[in-house]
């Protein structure tokens, strides 16, 4: 059983049920695009690539099914810990992991675990990379300036 595609079925059944045609591109978009460069980041740093690239998948799961991005960190750490427990594929200990994660991952200027920071570093990197034409965030800017060192890129 490959357990990144069973949460992508969940997923991807999220996205389906958004109504907004807009919100629905922008949440495949964007969710698949952290997930992906969480693998990335996860392959550089020595992390669990799996546990990353769910965690991408789910970050924002709260603010595609509901429509709000008020406290979507905790309400989507908590979201995501149903859906995971539901589909009953991993650990407590890789729970506890993703949902951290996704848990923190509005705090940019908060440094925390390796897990949570490479996801805030991931959903940076994947706002930049959508458009780089856009303005940089402001409170993205000092994250995504040393996510770049770190990758040998300049902005």
């Amino acid at each position: 059983m490959n357990r990144l595609e069973e949460v992508r079925k969940v997923v991807d059944k999220i996205l389906m049920e958004q109504l907004d045609l807009e919100e629905r591109r922008c949440g495949y978009v964007h969710l698949y695009g952290v997930a992906d460069i969480c693998s990335l980041l996860a392959l550089k740093r020595g992390l669990d690539v799996e546990l990353c690239s769910v965690a991408g998948m789910l970050h924002d799961i709260w603010t595609y099914k509901t429509g709000c991005s008020i406290d979507h960190g905790k309400l989507g750490s908590i979201e995501a810990r149903k859906i995971l427990n539901d589909i009953n594929i991993f650990s407590e200990e890789e729970i506890d992991i993703i949902c951290s994660s996704i848990f923190t991952h509005s705090n940019k200027q908060d440094i925390d675990n390796d897990y949570c920071e490479l996801l805030k570093d991931a959903d940076v990197l994947q706002h930049y990379l959508y458009n780089t034409n856009l303005p940089i965030i402001e409170k993205e800017k000092d994250r995504l300036n040393i996510l770049f060192k770190e990758l040998g890129l300049s902005l």
